[in-house]
């Protein structure tokens, strides 16, 4: 793939979305750079991009917007990178179902509307074409106080695993997960909103309040820290680059050193040891000096 391939790419209104569109818009791409509201889209025209606006809770702006992306191709699309997502933290017991019900709603039942009907549009013009999903590490390692996000991307590498099954006889149509790790985007920012809806109004009875209010939420409304590990939205656009352009590409690729190391790990350790790496990982057990959750 090169010149003059089409591209769509949601959540272009910061972070990793924008990094891709600008990166392969140089590369002579014609990228369609969605977002989900009407400001970032203009933004997005007035900078020279295509933008229709797509917001995957509203199932009639991905209609309308893959129609504008169809309108201006004649119909093709050669590739698909779904990426729009937000994150929201707290006890998986604590989580209301209204949360569940909302974040799945953006993070997975609208990604699978607009990869379904692109699917189609692969199948009109001679079974060709990519999706890259832009999934997480936390789709295959689950990290404690991120269950809801989990349950989403566990829940978007099925589907990866499943359409890719189902199109081995197509094999022009290709399906690639990118399980990213941690990256600096306004993903922590964004998830502010979402926690002070759903899961601050519950902190007080919770019998996880001493980390709430000890950890969590001073690195959640707290200054920016960097994170271990953490790279800029360019490491993902490098992979994204060699997902769209391998002749064979694979079914998933880890992006960042956690990604890669936990991929690994729970290849090959038991679980209850991986268990207590992930809650060393980010602070909650020291050897010696117990479990952090709880005070």
């Amino acid at each position: 793939m090169g010149a003059h391939r089409t591209i769509l790419i949601t959540g272009c209104s910061s972070g990793i979305g924008l990094d891709a569109a600008q990166a392969l818009k140089e590369d002579g791409w014609r990228v369609f750079a969605s977002c989900r509201k009407e400001e970032d889209c203009q933004r997005m025209k007035s900078e020279g991009y295509e933008s229709p606006l797509i917001d995957y809770t509203k199932p009639e702006t991905i209609e309308r917007g893959l129609k504008e992306v169809l309108d201006a191709t004649g119909g093709t699309l050669d590739a698909l990178f779904n990426n729009g997502a937000y994150g929201v933290g707290g006890a998986a017991e604590d989580v209301p179902v209204g949360l569940l019900r909302e974040i799945f709603e953006c993070n997975f039942f609208g990604w699978h509307d607009l990869t379904c009907r692109v699917i189609k549009v692969f199948r009109n013009q001679g079974n060709h074409g990519r999706i890259i999903q832009c999934s997480s590490i936390l789709g295959n390692v689950v990290f404690p106080m991120r269950m809801a996000y989990s349950c989403t991307k566990f829940a978007l590498e099925a589907h990866c695993d499943a359409l890719r099954l189902e199109l081995k006889d197509q094999p022009g149509i290709k399906i690639v997960s990118l399980n990213v790790g941690p990256i600096r985007t306004m993903i922590r920012e964004k998830s502010v909103p979402h926690f002070d809806k759903w899961m601050k109004p519950l902190v007080e009875q919770s019998v996880f309040r001493s980390f709430y209010e000890k950890k969590f939420m001073p690195r959640l409304y707290g200054p920016y820290k960097k994170d271990p590990f953490e790279l800029e939205p360019e490491a993902v656009t490098k992979t994204l680059k060699h997902a769209l352009t391998c002749e064979r590409p694979k079914p998933r690729y880890a992006v960042t050193v956690p990604s890669h190391l936990f991929m690994f790990l729970k290849r090959v350790l038991p679980g209850w040891v991986l268990d207590w790496i992930c809650l060393w990982g980010i602070g909650l057990w020291r050897p010696g000096k117990g479990f952090g959750l709880h005070p």
